[in-house]
């Protein structure tokens, strides 16, 4: 990817992510806008509002760099299970894991109530749903081989990026669990389904710029051979 087009689509997942956190924590985290409605007090309320987009600007350039990682686990998983269909096995089987871990090792003990841990089964739900339509559309738009790794890619490094939330303890902490899900989901989804287009633009400019180059080339060498003509019809 050329730095111009890694820029934009750095840009671009910026964006979605401080808009996403932004927009929903209006309606997640309410709790903590409406004290300032009530008052009157609209500066305090839009820089909390800014407040929050900066956390999904953050969450942004964490999801940004998991996604980067995830490019070098993928090349690496199928470098040493010398098979895209074995290392899809095992992608399947970290799923199955990661998903375990989250039911029985994350939500159950940081439940007190049965609502609370229906509200972390309902989140974990919109993980999975999200990853498989993210996977589908992924498949649909490359090749059939991808929906696995997108599905690997939107359960397991998501869930790795939103570890952070779920390990907190103290706090208003269900808000912050279901809020910083989204964002990463927005910049996962449209990180994994925009880079084939991001790539094939900068293999593009590439062409663009050696025609460029090569017409120079060819002008130049067309003024040097001119010039020799000229010289020797001087003499």
């Amino acid at each position: 990817m050329t730095i111009r087009n890694w820029f934009k689509f750095f840009w671009n997942a910026l964006w979605i992510g401080g808009g996403i956190t932004g927009i929903l924590g209006l309606f997640i985290r309410w709790d903590a806008f409406q004290p300032y409605i009530a008052a009157g007090d609209y500066g305090e309320f839009f820089a909390a509002f800014v407040w929050m987009v900066f956390l999904g600007f953050t969450m942004s350039v964490v999801a940004q760099a998991g996604f980067f990682a995830y490019l070098s686990v993928h090349q690496f998983g199928v470098n040493m299970f010398r098979s895209l269909r074995l290392w899809n096995w095992v992608q399947l089987l970290i799923i199955t894991v990661v998903i375990f871990d989250l039911i029985f090792f994350r939500f159950k003990p940081a439940a007190d109530t049965t609502g609370q841990f229906i509200m972390y089964l309902f989140l974990l739900l919109i993980l999975l749903i999200s990853a498989f339509v993210t996977a589908r559309f992924k498949a649909k738009w490359t090749k059939q081989g991808a929906f696995i790794s997108a599905l690997f890619f939107m359960i397991v490094i998501t869930t790795l990026e939103w570890l952070p939330a779920l390990l907190v303890q103290k706090g208003n902490i269900d808000s912050w669990v279901a809020l910083l899900l989204f964002p990463l989901l927005a910049v996962n989804a449209y990180q994994i389904l925009m880079l084939p287009k991001f790539n094939a633009k900068s293999e593009e400019d590439r062409k663009r710029l050696e025609a460029r180059r090569a017409e120079r080339r060819k002008q130049q060498a067309g003024k040097g051979v001119a010039e020799t003509k000229t010289k020797k019809n001087g003499r």
